[in-house]
């Protein structure tokens, strides 16, 4: 998924999810496994519980892309809808397991799914939620798919009804992370009464069940929360109220949080900015772990290179050479960490992939040796394309232009374009090699391989299609148990690095600037980057 969604989705683009159909004896441990989601229920509360605390104001560079579940795949606007709507599972803070939200889920044989609604669950504009709104919310979403949406997350589904108090979710194939799914904003929970079936609401007129009600919003400028009078579930917030301030750039930011006009400044600053809000009077930094990537992605069929022999000697040259140690120290001022994967450290399944293959540190003899034994005439020329108002990769990529041109071995160009035209261009056959992001659906290793490696849902089009590693995808979507998900990982990353479509490059965690007397900020920094407003408060 894409940093700030100024006019994309998450995963950069819609993708297809294909899942494979599996023995029923694998899938009766998988619902057995997957079952015990729905054994941890929440007790209730009526209304949405304020603290003596008072409104709490964020500052960030973000902008959404919609209010509107069905039109949003984007983390600003997911951060929205996290905090008025509720989903049916959810995330627990500081953690990667599934708890039940607005319901209690449980696998039924080895391709249904079903979710049995909490009482007691309300709009904020007084409508019970009931099993119904919830099968609408899903199927809205599919029959809308727009373009910056989140259709393809609800790809698996077969078919969405509701009987009773029961939601039932039937899936063209057995699929063990679908309840990671449904902890996403794509199965955010909308009112059947209120929001059209086949077109997006305003977003000024949203509504949900959430802790919070979005009383007002000003497209790029301001959105203002608060408290749900009919919240039904058991979040307690610790807050009166929330304001977003969406501010114009980073400069504008940093100013707003040394005035304190902003108790938060969170998304989007430089490793430079955030140190000087750091020396700024009475305000800290709050960290947590998080699992963005960034990452030099080559498109096979664009790419320098004669032959696919070439192709691969020339990605294995430039694996050999680049210096992740340098692009942390010296790009990021140690606010990130080297990659060697595409799965981050901090998610089960990873592992150094790329340090067994290329080393963790530049070897010009070998890559050297790699070109010449392939043929490839040195030095070897091309354009390395990236994007500044959207990813702020000015720097990186003029590391990576000095590290490679240094070699010998290449002549790199730089170029860069505007968010919505890089992002078409790059994911549609007209750039050979560029950078990208990630930050996660769920916080799962699926979510960092399927999407990138698996044959028919490479969103990024870069041609790779490795049929091994197509049957190990299907092989750890198959199963719960995490040792034989984590031996299919391995194999995975180990294929990947071989083939070397992409190379890893930096993981990093979430960072936010916090006046004093803000509490809670880094409780919600964690790997879901679900920003959960209810646990911050002000003094």
């Amino acid at each position: 998924m894409t940093t700030t969604g100024q006019s994309s989705g998450r995963r950069n683009a819609t993708t297809g999810r294909r899942r494979a159909a599996v023995g029923a004896a694998v899938m009766a441990a998988l619902a057995l496994g997957v079952a015990a989601c729905g054994s941890n229920t929440k007790s209730s509360t009526s209304g949405a519980k304020a603290s003596n605390g008072a409104t709490v104001i964020l500052g960030t560079t973000d902008k959404i892309v919609s209010a509107d579940p069905a039109g949003a795949y984007d983390l600003p606007s997911w951060t929205l809808i996290y905090n008025v709507y509720q989903t049916l599972l959810q995330v627990q803070p500081g953690t990667t397991a599934i708890s039940p939200e607005a319901a209690s889920c449980a696998w039924q044989g080895t391709v249904t799914y079903v979710c049995t609604m909490k009482a007691n669950q309300r709009f904020s504009n007084g409508d019970a939620l009931t099993a119904a709104d919830a099968a609408f919310s899903f199927q809205r979403v599919l029959t809308i798919k727009d373009p910056n949406g989140p259709s393809s997350l609800l790809a698996p589904i077969k078919t969405v009804t509701a009987s009773g108090t029961q939601v039932i979710f039937n899936l063209t194939a057995a699929d063990s992370t679908w309840p990671y799914v449904l902890t996403t904003a794509a199965g955010a929970l909308v009112d059947q009464k209120v929001f059209p079936p086949n077109k997006l609401e305003p977003d000024a007129q949203v509504i949900g069940s959430g802790p919070y009600e979005l009383k007002s919003y000003t497209p790029a400028q301001l959105a203002q929360f608060v408290p749900n009078p009919h919240y039904g579930g058991s979040d307690v917030l610790h807050n009166k109220g929330f304001i977003v301030r969406y501010e114009q750039d980073a400069s504008t930011l940093v100013s707003d949080a040394q005035s304190d006009a902003v108790d938060i400044a969170y998304r989007d600053l430089t490793p430079t900015e955030l140190t000087a809000l750091s020396h700024s009077r009475n305000i800290t930094l709050a960290s947590g772990k998080g699992i963005e990537i960034r990452y030099l992605t080559f498109n096979l069929n664009l790419m320098p290179g004669t032959s696919p022999a070439q192709k691969l000697a020339v990605r294995q040259a430039v694996a050999y050479l680049v210096n992740r140690s340098s692009i942390a120290t010296n790009v990021y001022q140690g606010t990130v960490k080297p990659l060697y994967s595409l799965i981050p450290s901090a998610l089960q399944g990873a592992t150094n992939a790329y340090e067994t293959a290329y080393g963790a540190s530049p070897d010009l003899t070998k890559a050297k040796a790699a070109l010449t034994a392939a043929g490839v005439t040195t030095p070897v020329k091309f354009t390395l394309w990236y994007n500044t108002n959207h990813y702020q990769d000015t720097d990186l990529a003029t590391e990576l232009q000095r590290e490679l041109n240094g070699s010998g071995l290449f002549t790199v160009s730089l170029q860069t374009a505007e968010w919505t035209t890089y992002s078409n261009a790059a994911l549609t056959d007209q750039y050979g090699v560029f950078l990208f992001g990630w930050f996660p659906d769920y916080p799962d290793a699926d979510d960092y391989t399927s999407p990138f490696v698996e044959c028919s849902t490479d969103f990024l089009n870069d041609h790779f299609c490795n049929q091994q590693i197509n049957t190990l995808i299907s092989q750890e979507q198959s199963t719960t148990a995490q040792a034989t998900r984590n031996t299919a990982f391995a194999q995975i990353q180990t294929l990947t690095a071989q083939g070397v479509p992409v190379i890893p490059l930096w993981q990093g965690g979430q960072v936010a600037a916090v006046h004093s007397g803000v509490s809670g900020v880094q409780s919600t920094l964690d790997p879901s980057y679900t920003f959960r407003f209810w646990l911050v408060g002000k003094s």
